[in-house]
């Protein structure tokens, strides 16, 4: 039993760990200066040949293309144009926050589809979750940050279901397929249609300046520490413990909106962060009750 429990306990830390790198990502998407798009492009291109090798590395090469792999490509294309569009409209921790509303999405799929029927508890820390979520995001109010806040509330909103369906393709192909290889077959498949995005919708594809360069290249790098850390924790915790965890980056990219944008965070939302952060560990405490 000690085993086991020393293995969830190091995929939770993972995890974590990957979270918060992602919340860097909607400050590199802000400093990049090219189309929201195309941003997306850049970030996935950029981390294939880094996922490329890793997967020589450990699983002597990428192997063949897994359909979950490529499903979860599909939503994930549909969630980083849709998420960087959002970053564009509205403030960075409106767009993270509302994004990450995914628990309620995947807990109900993952009960429907995967058989993972969740505790009582568990469901009480994804609405504790969800509520410190909606906090954050309601506190603004009339004085929201952004080109069209509502407009990037509903693209954050809309994110959030693409985002549940990349967390239960990304947790179904890890049932076979090891952490690498499925972040490469996802990021090849999403790589060309976020290209077309870009291109059908009239952006800027190549970053503009130094700084926008360095600012996709981060994102690259963020992209295979950040999801793959997320890819290989999904192969050891049920996929609605993993989606509340991640809850953590909105509140990480909320702080860095604050620190570098000026995006001050009012009572509310600060409230709000402290009950997603609660509900974080309570669904951690329900998922060992359970196991």
């Amino acid at each position: 039993m000690a085993e086991p429990s020393r293995g969830a306990g190091q995929a939770l830390a993972v995890l974590v760990l990957g979270a918060a790198v992602i919340g860097l990502a909607p400050i590199l998407v802000r400093l990049a200066d090219a189309g929201p798009a195309a941003v997306g492009f850049w970030r996935v291109a950029i981390a294939l040949p880094l996922l490329g090798m890793m997967a020589l590395r450990t699983d002597g090469g990428v192997g063949a293309p897994n359909r979950f792999a490529l499903m979860a490509g599909l939503a994930f294309a549909c969630d980083l144009a849709f998420w960087h569009y959002s970053i564009h409209f509205t403030s960075v921790a409106n767009a993270t926050v509302l994004t990450n509303l995914t628990p309620v999405v995947v807990t109900a799929a993952a009960w429907i589809f995967l058989k993972q029927r969740p505790a009582k508890l568990f469901v009480a820390a994804v609405a504790l979750a969800v509520a410190g979520a909606w906090m954050m995001a309601a506190g603004r109010g009339a004085d929201a940050p952004g080109a069209n806040p509502p407009l990037g509330d509903a693209l954050a909103l809309t994110t959030a279901v693409w985002y549940a369906l990349y967390f239960l393709a990304i947790s179904a192909a890890r049932r076979s397929v090891g952490a690498t290889r499925v972040m490469f077959w996802s990021s090849a498949a999403s790589a060309p249609l976020l290209l077309i995005a870009a291109l059908a919708l009239g952006e800027q594809i190549l970053p503009a300046t130094t700084a926008g360069w360095a600012a996709v290249i981060g994102l690259g790098i963020m992209h295979v520490a950040g999801q793959g850390s997320i890819a290989w924790a999904l192969g050891r915790l049920p996929a609605a413990t993993a989606s509340v965890v991640v809850l953590i980056q909105p509140v990480v990219a909320a702080l860095l909106g604050w620190l570098l944008f000026a995006e001050a965070l009012g009572p509310l939302q600060s409230l709000g962060g402290a009950i997603a952060l609660f509900g974080v560990v309570l669904s951690q405490v329900a998922s060992r009750r359970a196991r």
